[in-house]
């Protein structure tokens, strides 16, 4: 549940103007700044954007999302959601309009995709969630979460090498990795 401090902070994270080059994200009560992507990052998005089928979905690239009686404001990589859904204005969308959500790991996401952002999409009901990490040159899809708050997780995890297509259920399609960059290997941090 929310609470006045909760309130607060979200209406400041509103109305927050992140320096120019940033973006900014609230996650659980904290408001966290990312400088820009690399290239690889980018295109990986674009690749992926590409091979949405636009029949039925759309996919937006860094949108806000809202989840009920969660302090957090999230702006993924990738935001798809069925055609025909969230039809109003605003910065927000609704999680319970997403249908996939997909993160590129960079260098100083990793902890925050595979652990805070996994904890935070299940807990919102996201039922497709996507990591892409250039760094391993494999894809992760996560699929029926279950739980709440920060003990919420996805009970389903498939994991694929760049080069093998991940079958994107929700969607109805296989993504295509061959043409994902990969980037130079860095420490350790992949999450269990």
């Amino acid at each position: 549940m929310a609470t006045v401090h909760d309130q607060g902070i979200e209406e400041y994270f509103a109305e927050f103007e992140p320096p120019e080059g940033f973006r900014a994200e609230l996650l659980r009560r904290e408001i966290l700044l990312s400088g820009g992507t690399d290239i690889v990052h980018n295109r990986i998005v674009s690749e992926v954007i590409g091979q949405i089928p636009r029949d039925r979905w759309r996919g937006f690239a860094t949108q806000h999302l809202a989840f009920p009686g969660e302090v957090s404001k999230p702006q993924p990589d990738l935001v798809v959601i069925e055609r025909g859904r969230c039809r109003r204005s605003g910065w927000l969308v609704p999680a319970s309009d997403v249908t996939l959500l997909l993160e590129v790991v960079s260098l100083r996401s990793a902890d925050r995709d595979y652990g805070l952002k996994r904890s935070i999409y299940a807990a919102g009901g996201v039922p497709a969630y996507v990591i892409i990490d250039p760094y391993d040159a494999r894809c992760v899809l996560l699929t029926e979460p279950v739980g709440a708050g920060e003990e919420a997780d996805y009970t389903v995890q498939r994991i694929t090498e760049f080069g093998d297509p991940v079958p994107l259920e929700p969607l109805g399609t296989e993504l295509d990795t061959t043409d994902f960059g990969t980037l130079p290997a860095v420490r350790p941090h992949r999450r269990p």
